[in-house]
């Protein structure tokens, strides 16, 4: 059963972006998916992370947009914390870009979640 986590906070150290999970996985073998999907319901973009058994989901919510901005601008993909451990979260960048420019002007995600997304998102998508 896939199990969800709320990324509620982040830094950024000039180009090192780190999401911080407040709950540590009790999978240690847990690693990065390279997959982004959205939950429009939620106004969340939702990062896949897999183990053994399937996938789990790290959700990152408009409190969190504004370094999701930061982290397309930056050369790395962003790390997520939990615990001691540091996991890259590969192909994120790709994937987050790729779903902001599909959203952008498409209400089939949800007349709130497009809007928000292309205000959040209002300065990558003009460049």
């Amino acid at each position: 059963m896939p199990i969800t986590y709320n990324v509620h906070s982040g830094v950024q150290l000039e180009n090192d972006i780190r999401f911080t999970l407040e709950v540590t996985p009790d999978k240690p073998s847990i690693n990065a998916g390279g997959r982004m999907i959205t939950d429009s319901d939620s106004l969340s973009f939702v990062y896949l992370l897999e183990d053994e058994d399937g996938y789990h989901y790290v959700k990152f919510g408009q409190a969190v947009w504004p370094l999701l901005v930061n982290t397309l601008k930056a050369e790395d993909d962003p790390t997520l914390q939990f615990g001691n451990i540091e996991l890259t979260l590969i192909n994120f960048k790709e994937e987050l870009e790729m779903l902001i420019f599909n959203i952008e002007g498409n209400d089939n995600y949800g007349v709130e979640f497009s809007k928000a997304v292309e205000e959040a998102f209002e300065e990558i998508l003009k460049a």
